[in-house]
């Protein structure tokens, strides 16, 4: 960010500097192999007293000394040029803390030239003694620069103790120095017989052709072994984190892992051929595609090299950015384009947002990517995602994915080079074209009931407060249609008893809901993401949308288990708290004894879209939509290795669960994978850019301007959200992930989170989703009204038991059949009809609030009572009444 920007636009600086390294360092690495031919070559002459073999050495270094010399050294400046052009800040770095190390490598280049100038225009003029000692120090020269160049190069990699000390000794010598010291010089040596072959083969003597062709073959198998154990040393001489991302998360490296193995194998498999006597221009074409193939073989080794360092240029000090890692906190803080020397933006505005965003790019985006050029374009890569998405990368960049630097910057530097990349690049419009949040309000009639006359009270609850749904079966699921609703019936009198036989709990859904398969397309993919294939409208257990409930001994009370009830209607408007009438009926007479209804909230609502793109499945704002679901495949596959889209578009789409366990569909997944919430929440909340409860409602369908609106319990009139119970979305990763510390990819994914209510992740409580939630006892202790400063995140039951959801009172009436269900406790205020989830407490009581508030034991009792059998503190009055508004 000190020097000026190359804007290679199309071809990026890194293939430029590829272009040019690659080629000389595979001659450089001949200079070395080539220098030590020569010398045991000519030795060999001497010995066998073979002038053929002191002609070809003539030949041959009359080919290497143009070569390695002339062409060598004109690429060796041309690397110097367009490193300092495209990386000016590393090769300063380099030039500054190695400048002692450059000067003595020149010194070494320079014997290099001496000693093989002398040796070549005397080589006739010589005795055997000189020759050889010229040689010899050609060779020892040529090596000692590979010895200087490799100190540097490797410590571009593991700078090691260099870090803190700034010693050039510790980074000169740092933890990769010897074995890729060792590594190069087995391979300088095989290159060495490569080029040995190009002048053998023009040897017009084919017997002695045939000679030398079998010597050369010799340099590629005798140093095999050591280039085998060096590399060996070399891979585990990295530290593991840099193996995990060359080896493992960029996925740049899989196509030059395969280049470098398959070009190992064709440069031996081709060696062995020149085994056999063969014609002379099929030894001459062979010679030249083993030297390209070499050439090929140094270019992947290069590459995995480089693709090791990343997201750095100098391991731990300078990312690819040039922005060295001190300096980050102070440019996050301060502002990067502050600080930046060459951008005409220091302060973002309306007016000069989109050249910020430019310039933003240029700094932190074109040190890697192109636009949409010939190496790592960022504009397929991000074409895809909304603006928020963009902005939710740049959030996460470098945290998961480590082979990327993170992003550097304020939030607002953020945000411009967000825009500049969703409409200055992908020609996306900044303005916001959604369409307003339209709800369609309903009603529903308050079931009768007379105190005087009606000896049951039927009381029937949704489990969860909210089910949601994905209805995008042809590409993958998360949750099918599934509502759950449990009972109590009780016989009313001084001593109330819960109805355990003899009745039968009939339900049945209100009218325009009866047929959901003509809305969604479950049924059409439920073999293939279930294993099941369930009538239509009937749902995984069996039941429609009209039966019977079942006694659950258990529950102490009657359950109907995934009712496949969707929010659209038969005419496709969207509405997620549609109603069951239910009934308690006599067995024997088939007298209905009490009817009540009751809200089955359930939504399509997911904001997949919010960060995927693709707009919503349906025109009433919900459902996931195919753009989003094959986009969210997409980037699943890009970054496990998966097959999930193919897959889906084969007509084979997954459930998610098949994967990742999930006790909420009693899913076991496979071992070793994180269970689904803890992956989800794990993943999205290194990305999130947003914070609290904007940051649920993104995914959940809690936005308070939303088509859902789920969170609309009492709670949330008294201005609590989901962060008050489950933390921000960072804690509650924190804590779904604690509970996976046996997963492989756990510590990848909880490495980046900082939560926010506690000091650090150990600080955070591990818990399993669906079995541990906030106990409500903690915030409301003996049943008493909260401190103002109560938490009751961090704070989970032990006991499956002891959730909101299946804890019973004292007499063994259950929580939420006399406070309603989670995320809508009474006195709970509906956004498509306010009373919508209150309608049973209207029904008895005449009121929104729990049943039997307000000292109202006479709605059950038939009389007053003066002891609070059913939990503490019950016998007063409802303390925030105020707070409330059912009309």
């Amino acid at each position: 960010m000190n020097y000026p920007i190359w804007e290679l636009t199309n071809i990026g600086g890194g293939t430029m500097i590829a272009l040019i390294s690659i080629i000389h360092a595979y001659v450089a690495h001949l200079a070395v192999g080539g220098g030590i031919f020569i010398w045991l070559t000519d030795l060999k002459g001497y010995r066998e007293n073979s002038k053929d073999v002191h002609n070809y050495v003539y030949k041959h270094t009359n080919f290497f000394l143009l070569l390695t010399m002339v062409f060598g050294g004109i690429t060796g400046v041309g690397i110097w040029f367009i490193i300092a052009l495209v990386h000016p800040a590393g090769t300063s770095s380099l030039i500054h803390n190695f400048v002692f190390g450059w000067a003595i490598e020149w010194v070494f280049f320079l014997g290099e030239i001496t000693a093989l100038l002398i040796y070549y225009y005397q080589f006739h003029k010589l005795e055997r003694k000189p020759r050889l000692i010229l040689a010899f120090f050609y060779a020892l020269f040529a090596w000692l620069s590979l010895f200087i160049i490799n100190g540097i190069l490797s410590f571009m990699l593991t700078p090691g103790k260099w870090i803190d000390t700034m010693s050039f000794w510790h980074g000169f010598l740092n933890p990769t120095f010897l074995p890729s010291l060792f590594f190069r010089s087995f391979y300088a040596a095989m290159i060495a017989g490569l080029f040995g072959y190009v002048t053998a083969v023009f040897i017009k003597d084919t017997s002695f052709r045939n000679k030398m062709i079998d010597y050369c073959s010799k340099w590629l198998w005798i140093p095999l072994p050591g280039l085998g154990l060096s590399g060996l040393w070399y891979y585990f001489a990295v530290p593991e984190s840099i193996r995990q991302v060359s080896f493992g998360l960029n996925p740049q490296s899989g196509p030059f892992i395969i280049v470098f193995a398959l070009s190992t194998i064709l440069i031996y498999v081709l060696a062995q051929i020149y085994s056999f006597k063969s014609y002379n221009w099929v030894q001459k074409t062979l010679a030249f595609v083993l030297v390209i193939i070499g050439l090929t073989w140094y270019g992947g080794f290069e590459y995995l090299r480089e693709i090791s360092r990343k997201p750095w240029v100098i391991g731990n000090y300078m990312y690819s950015t040039s922005i060295k890692a001190s300096d980050t906190d102070k440019l996050n803080k301060e502002g990067l384009l502050t600080h930046a020397k060459w951008t005409t933006v220091k302060e973002i505005n309306d007016s000069n947002r989109m050249q910020a965003g430019k310039e933003l790019f240029n700094i932190q985006c074109l040190p890697c990517h192109t636009v949409d050029g010939i190496r790592n374009p960022l504009s397929p890569k991000t074409e895809s995602f909304s603006r928020l998405g963009i902005m939710s990368a740049l959030t996460g960049q470098g945290k998961i994915q480590t082979y990327m630097p993170q992003f550097v910057g304020t939030k607002q530097e953020m945000a411009a080079l967000s825009d500049y990349i969703y409409s200055g690049i992908n020609g996306n419009p900044l303005q916001d074209t959604s369409k307003p949040m339209n709800i369609n309000k309903t009603s529903t009639d308050v079931p009768s009931f007379d105190r005087q006359k009606d000896e049951y009270m039927l009381l029937v609850w949704n489990d969860l407060g909210m089910h949601c749904i994905s209805d995008n079966d042809p590409w993958f699921v998360i949750l099918p249609p599934a509502n759950t609703l449990e009972a109590q019936l009780i016989k009313r009198g001084e001593l109330p008893q819960l109805v355990t036989e003899g009745v039968e709990l009939r339900y049945k859904v209100e009218p325009g809901f009866k047929d959901p398969a003509s809305q969604v397309k479950f049924w059409d993919y439920a073999e293939k993401n279930f294993g099941v294939t369930p009538e239509r409208n009937i749902g995984l257990h069996g039941n429609g949308l009209a039966g019977v409930f079942k006694y659950n001994e258990e529950r102490s009370g009657y359950i109907v288990e995934t009712i496949p009830v969707v929010p659209y209607k038969a005419d496709g408007s969207f509405n997620p708290y549609p109603t069951f009438t239910v009934q308690a009926v006599d067995i024997e007479t088939d007298k209905v004894l009490i009817e009540t209804k009751v809200v089955a909230p359930t939504s399509t609502e997911m904001g997949c879209r919010n960060c995927h793109g693709g707009d919503w499945r349906t025109e009433n704002g919900a459902g996931i939509a195919d753009e989003t679901s094959i986009n969210i495949l997409k980037a699943h596959d890009r970054l496990n290795g998966t097959t999930l889209f193919k897959d889906a578009e084969n007509g084979n789409p997954k459930l998610c669960q098949s994967c990742h366990a999930d006790p909420a569909l009693g899913a076991k997944g496979k071992p070793e994978h994180m269970n689904l919430s803890a992956a989800m929440h794990g993943w999205h909340a290194n990305y999130m850019p947003a914070e609290g409860a904007e940051a649920c409602a993104l995914c959940h369908p809690a936005a308070p301007n939303g088509f859902t609106r789920c969170s609309r319990g009492f709670h949330a009139e008294f201005g609590l959200d989901c962060v008050n119970c489950h933390g921000t979305l960072s804690d509650h990763a924190a804590g779904l992930l604690q509970a996976q510390a046996d997963k492989p990819s756990q510590k990848r994914v909880i490495a980046s989170i900082v939560p926010n209510q506690v000091k650090s992740v150990a600080d955070v409580n591990p818990r399993m989703p669906w079995l541990q939630e906030p106990d409500c006892l903690t915030c409301h202790i003996d049943f008493e009204q909260p401190d103002m400063d109560a938490l009751a995140f961090n704070h989970w039951n032990d006991d499956f038991s002891e959730l909101y959801r299946i804890r019973t009172d004292n007499a063994g009436v259950r929580c939420e059949a006399c406070h309603g269900s989670t995320h809508a406790v009474y006195p709970a205020v509906n956004p498509y009809q306010p009373e919508r989830d209150v309608l049973q407490p209207m029904q008895y009581s005449g009121n929104p609030y729990p049943i039997g508030s307000n000292m109202d034991c006479a709605v059950c009792h038939t009389s007053q009572m003066q002891d609070p059998l059913h939990h503490e503190n019950m016998l007063r009055m409802f303390r925030n009444s105020d707070l409330v508004s059912i009309k």
